[in-house]
């Protein structure tokens, strides 16, 4: 197989899951370091993003900004109440996630520490004199303008929260939490180790919904933010959990 030829096999090979360094290699019956040869030229091009270990397909995930913009109410009020979780003085995670920017806006005039994943919650609180920010580091996922990899995950090892806000893909039919991005469930995994309360923050069109990972179990959770009061039966579960459910 031509090098040309190879490369385009590897990019239907991302866009279809397949997106680990070593399980490429074993695919098309080369060595590691040709296909990071081959992911380097595919993300110069633009085709694909590489990240730590693999590549992750650009194509199937739509942009920030489009992203925000979709039920901005529900998010705001989503946000409202998780800000309203924090006390003054204390220490807050806050995972990438267009929701969770409005937690972080939220918080804006308060006196805290903020540790983020989430470049936009930075630009937002920014300019705010009495947050002390904190960034772990990383790669810089540009179309989800989010940090990732070894670094950010090493110094979230290292770091304690009071809370942590993170944002999910969907919630299944088990309550368990999932995401779409590969890349992002070993920080969102991180950030539930490190934080003494790990609340979800998720609109109702995400229950119902499953991804490509598994992030946790509900039982991992302290607490569910939504925007409308769940069924019974759900709100049973997650009480058999041990999860509070706060409805905006």
């Amino acid at each position: 197989m031509l090098p040309a030829q190879r490369r385009q096999a590897i990019l239907r090979a991302v866009r279809s899951g397949t997106a680990h360094v070593t399980a490429l290699a074993d695919e098309f019956g080369v060595s590691e370091m040709t296909v990071r040869r081959d992911l380097h030229a595919l993300a110069r091009d633009g085709k694909l993003e590489r990240v730590r270990g693999g590549a992750v397909n650009v194509e199937s995930e739509r942009p920030f900004s489009e992203i925000a913009v979709e039920r901005f109410e529900a998010k705001d009020r989503i946000g409202r109440a998780a800000a309203a979780l924090v006390e003054d003085g204390q220490t807050a995670m806050i995972d990438i996630g267009t929701t969770t920017l409005q937690a972080a806006r939220h918080l804006r005039g308060r006196s805290l520490t903020v540790i983020t994943t989430n470049l936009a919650a930075y630009e937002e609180l920014l300019p705010e004199p009495e947050i002390e920010l904190v960034l772990p580091g990383g790669v810089v996922r540009r179309n989800y303008r989010s940090l990732v990899g070894m670094f950010a995950e090493d110094a979230l090892r290292r770091l304690r929260a009071d809370i942590a806000f993170l944002g999910t893909s969907g919630i299944d039919a088990d309550l368990a939490v999932w995401d779409t991005t590969m890349v992002e469930v070993p920080i969102k995994r991180a950030m539930i180790a490190a934080s003494q309360r790990t609340v979800l923050l998720a609109d109702a069109e995400k229950f119902d919904m499953d991804a490509m990972v598994r992030v946790c179990e509900a039982s991992e959770l302290d607490a569910i933010v939504t925007d409308e009061r769940l069924p019974a039966k759900r709100c049973r579960a997650l009480e058999r959990a041990g999860v509070e459910v706060i409805v905006a």
